[in-house]
This record gives structure tokens, C-alpha cells and sequence, in this order.
């Protein structure tokens, strides 16, 4: 194993990278946009575009980052030739590095909610109403107290490396999410009104499989429910062992981010329609399902007060879900910054989770002390705006910058017989042409149309 830590096992990976990709807004933003799109239609999209747009780009990723076994900026000036594409890979490197830490942020403070609504349903349960009530109330002290906790619990885990540290939980974390997810899709579709939520999933409108927003967002979804680019995957490529077939990998880990997208339907969407037969509003005035957080603090909370005294224990396992799925992304996202600072500054893994971890934590707060002019900013400034450019950035310098022959040889290593393969014969000329349109379109449309 090498000094700078290395995935132990093949399934480490894939349960880690798959870890990264599973996080809040894969669970309660897939299954809305499901919904409002066509239902069944939407996933079928949904799967062709995660195969045809995302899977390429977390390929680049992932080979980049093996090949360079470094960090972003660093990986993107290896492979660069040229004097301006190492200062330009270096600059996009940085920008990756500060978006992700910026995602953290404002990420840290939504999984503290989550943490809080975990503590509510425990006081429920024990009758302590004045202590629940102020656990589920917006104030300043409660954010910075519970974003604290949840970032804490992020470094504690980072701190510890690559396969003691992430492998390790995310190892543990992982089968803990797909058992309680499965376990809450079997409780609420035995509930009154779930059959109408499973329509609502399942049954496909294909009058929409052509529209606009329909394709728009089914992109959108799958280019961010990846993870790509801001250098999670590429840092985790770094990590993996030479002799392991990285096509396979990037197909595995798709897959399973896929599979607990689709998993996550079977639960929220059900969910919210057992809400609407019990009296809860979970339609806007527009006529569209409510989502994001307005669907997981308040439309879903108020199915479980509905349950009655069911309803305290279904809301602890259903926030448990969300803070798993949150711990799980955020290990990630913090292993970026951490490794950029081992690998070019003389501090060892421990101080240097300690200290970016605190300086997030610093930039969490004043999110939160600002947080009506701020929160949104940061996360349309991020999500909206910088990963789509860094992930065009990512497939210019697959596509162009590197050399063909550089990159054959890599994916040789753990696959010699490659270049005979289908995926060589398309993928190259795919992540130089296909990829940059299509994200330039779909940057397009959801900036300026």
C-alpha cells in the first residue's frame, strides 16, 4: 500500500464512491422530479442520460485520478503538456477545491437539521416536548450547534485515512442506509394512500419523455447525483489500485447510485401521497409536489405526527436514513481539500483534517449568521453555476489535453485487453465531443433559458 493510502478491497471502493454519490439531495430531489416528470418516463431518461452524460465524465475522473495519484490540480498538471494547460489545470484544480468546500458548508448545516429531527423523535418518545419543540425550530443556536456536531463527526472520520478512516464507515454506513430504506419502502406501502403514490412513481407518461424540462432536469440529475466535478471522484480514483479494471469500477459505482436513486422514489414518493390521505398538503399552488426542504421538514414530519405514536419511531429510523446518506457524501467532500493540503504542504492527515475542517466550519457559521443572503447564493453559485463549468473542464482535459496513448495505457493496467474493446472504441471521442455539448447545452438552458 502506498504512503498516501490506498482503497484495501474492490467493493471498498465501490461501496465508498457509491457513498459519495448517495447523499440528501439524491433522496428527497430524484423522487420529486420523478414525479413531476412523467413518472416511470422520467427514470427511463433518467438511466439513458446517467449512461450516456455522467458515466463518461466519472470515468475521466476516476482514470485521471489514478494515473496522477494526486489531487485535482495537481492530477490536471501532470497530464497537461504544455505550460498554460498546467497553469490553467491548476487554477481549475483550486476552483474544484473551493466549490467543494463551499457544497460543505451549506451541506454541513442541512445534515445538522437532519441530526436535530433525529433528537426530536427520541424526546418525543420520551415526553420531553419543550426540549423537541426547540429541536425542530429555525434559530441560530440550534444550526450552529448541530452543524458543529455533524462536522465533527465528518473530520473524525477523514482523520483516520483511506481505509481505516472512509472505507471503513463508509463500509458500515452504507449497508445501514440500504436496510433502513428498505425497511421504511415495506412500512409505508402498507399504509392507506400509498397504492396512489406508486401509480404516481411507476406509471409512465411518455406524453413528456420529449419536453424540455423532462430532459433538462433528468441531465441535471444525473450529472450532480455523481458527485462530478469537483475532483470526489477523481480523488477517489487516486486511490485505487492499479491492477483493478476502472472501467468496471465507474459501471459499479453508477449502477449502484442508480439503483439507491430508484430506491429512494419507492419510499418518498409513497410517502407523500400516505401524507396527502391523511390530510397533509403536499401539492403547491402551481399544482406541482413540493420539494427539497419544505418536503423533508415539513410535509414528511407532519405524515409522522398523523401515525400517532408510530409516527416518533418511523421519524427517528427516517432521519437516521438522511443523516447516513449526508455522512456519507461529506467524508467525501472533505477528503478533497484534505488531500490537496497533505500532498503539498509538510502537515500530516490528522492536522490537516483538523484545520481545513475547522475552516469550513468557520465558513458554515457564516452561513448561518447570514443566512437569508448567503445559503441560497452559495448553493446556486456552486451547484447551478461552477459544477457544470468544472465538469467541461474535466472532459476538455480527457478529451484534448491528454494524450490518447497516456490514457490507453492507464486503463491497460487493470484491463489489458481494452483497446480492443466497445467502451475504448467509443469512450475517448465521446468525452472529447459528445460530453462538452451536451453539458454546455444543459448549462445553457438552465442559466439563461
Amino acid at each position: 500500500m502506498s504512503a498516501r493510502g490506498q482503497f484495501s478491497s474492490r467493493l471498498g471502493f465501490i461501496i465508498a464512491a457509491a457513498g459519495s454519490a448517495v447523499g440528501l439531495g439524491n433522496i428527497w430531489g430524484f423522487p420529486t422530479q420523478v414525479a413531476s416528470n412523467g413518472g416511470a418516463a422520467f427514470v427511463l431518461v433518467y438511466l439513458l442520460l446517467t449512461f450516456v452524460l455522467a458515466y463518461p465524465i466519472l470515468m475521466a475522473e476516476l482514470t485521471i485520478g489514478r494515473y496522477a495519484q494526486s489531487n485535482m490540480a495537481n492530477a490536471l498538471q501532470k497530464i497537461s503538456p504544455t505550460s498554460l494547460g498546467k497553469i490553467v489545470g491548476k487554477t481549475a484544480g483550486l476552483w474544484g477545491l473551493a466549490v467543494v468546500s463551499l457544497i460543505l458548508s451549506f451541506y454541513a448545516i442541512v445534515a445538522g437539521w437532519m441530526i436535530a429531527h433525529c433528537l426530536q423523535a427520541i424526546t418525543e418518545i420520551i415526553g420531553w416536548h419543550q426540549a423537541s419543540q426547540w429541536l425542530i425550530e429555525f434559530s441560530i443556536t440550534r444550526n450552529l450547534i448541530f452543524c458543529i456536531l455533524f462536522s465533527l463527526l465528518t473530520i473524525s472520520i477523514v482523520c483516520r485515512g483511506v481505509s481505516d478512516g472512509i472505507e471503513r464507515w463508509s463500509t458500515r454506513l452504507m449497508p445501514m442506509l440500504l436496510i433502513l430504506i428498505v425497511s421504511l419502502i415495506l412500512y409505508v406501502s402498507s399504509l392507506e394512500g400509498a397504492s396512489a403514490g406508486w401509480e404516481a412513481y411507476l406509471v409512465p407518461d411518455f406524453s413528456k419523455i420529449l419536453t424540455p424540462d423532462l430532459l433538462i432536469s433528468a441531465m441535471g440529475q444525473a450529472f450532480f447525483s455523481l458527485s462530478l466535478g469537483v475532483g470526489t471522484m477523481l480523488i477517489y480514483g487516486s486511490y485505487i489500485n492499479k491492477k483493478e479494471n476502472i472501467v468496471l469500477l465507474g459501471a459499479s459505482v453508477a449502477l449502484v447510485d442508480i439503483g439507491i436513486a430508484i430506491l429512494a422514489g419507492m419510499l418518498i414518493i409513497p410517502a407523500m401521497y400516505v401524507a396527502l390521505h391523511n390530510g397533509v398538503t403536499i401539492f403547491t399552488d402551481a399544482g406541482e409536489l413540493i420539494d427539497g426542504d419544505r418536503l423533508i421538514f415539513t410535509v414528511i414530519p407532519q405524515l409522522f405526527q398523523a401515525m400517532g405514536v408510530a409516527g416518533n419511531y418511523v421519524s427517528l429510523v427516517f432521519f437516521v436514513l438522511m443523516t447516513i446518506a449526508a455522512l456519507t457524501s461529506s467524508i467525501s467532500m472533505l477528503e478533497v481539500p484534505v488531500a490537496f493540503t497533505i500532498e503539498n504542504s509538510k502537515l500530516n492527515r490528522y492536522k490537516a483534517s483538523w484545520l481545513i475542517g475547522s475552516i469550513i466550519m468557520l465558513l458554515s457559521s457564516t452561513l448561518i449568521f447570514n443566512f437569508e443572503h448567503l445559503f441560497g447564493f452559495v448553493i446556486s453559485l456552486t451547484t447551478q453555476y461552477s459544477q457544470p463549468l468544472l465538469g467541461l473542464v474535466l472532459c476538455i482535459y480527457a478529451g484534448w489535453v491528454w494524450r490518447r496513448n497516456s490514457i490507453l495505457e492507464e486503463l491497460k493496467q487493470g484491463c489489458p485487453e481494452i483497446e480492443s474493446s466497445f467502451f475504448w472504441k467509443i469512450w475517448p471521442n465521446y468525452v472529447r465531443i459528445v460530453c462538452p455539448i451536451i453539458i454546455i447545452v444543459m448549462f445553457y438552458q438552465t442559466t439563461f433559458a
